[in-house]
């Protein structure tokens, strides 16, 4: 079940999507789709959130989201590079006037010294501008899932 917190910051952001008029759409990895989950659990929000890709392997990446395969060869999929463009993939796909991504570790394993368990490239993209966030949070996989959306959802307030 998702916290209470984390719905009160998703009705906050839909609140504030609709004053300015703004639509969103999500590109998410390691949270396999909680981004979007935690929005569209609000009702009402199909006038708000219009797309939710969940591209978990580096194939769906590239083959919904437009992320070129030899950047994700070059630089991994846990990147700043891979956050930006799967925001940027996600704004031109869905139409949206704000796209939020994120790409990370969330563990238990796949973690390295260069990309540890809960590191976690978050970016979010409107016409013209990309912005990008790196973060390293603590605690286990539910925990860092869940910090990753928060921060997803601070992100796009600050693009508002």
């Amino acid at each position: 079940m998702m916290e209470d917190a984390m719905l009160r910051e998703a009705e906050a952001l839909l609140s504030a999507c609709r004053a300015q008029g703004a639509t969103l759409a999500t590109a998410e990895s390691c949270t396999g789709g909680l981004i979007a989950a935690a929005l569209t659990a609000i009702p009402g929000s199909s006038d708000t959130v219009l797309a939710g890709f969940v591209t978990y392997s580096n194939g769906a990446k590239s083959a919904l989201l437009g992320v070129p395969a030899e950047i994700i060869a070059r630089v991994g999929a846990v990147s700043e590079e891979v956050a930006r463009l799967m925001a940027e993939g996600a704004l031109l796909r869905s139409g949206a006037a704000i796209a939020l991504s994120c790409t990370g570790v969330a563990g238990p394993g796949g973690g390295s010294a260069e990309k540890p368990v809960g590191l976690v490239h978050l970016a979010a993209a409107i016409e013209g501008r990309t912005i990008h966030r790196r973060c390293v949070f603590p605690g286990d996989r539910a925990g860092i899932r869940a910090a990753t959306v928060r921060e997803a959802f601070r992100i796009a307030h600050s693009l508002l």
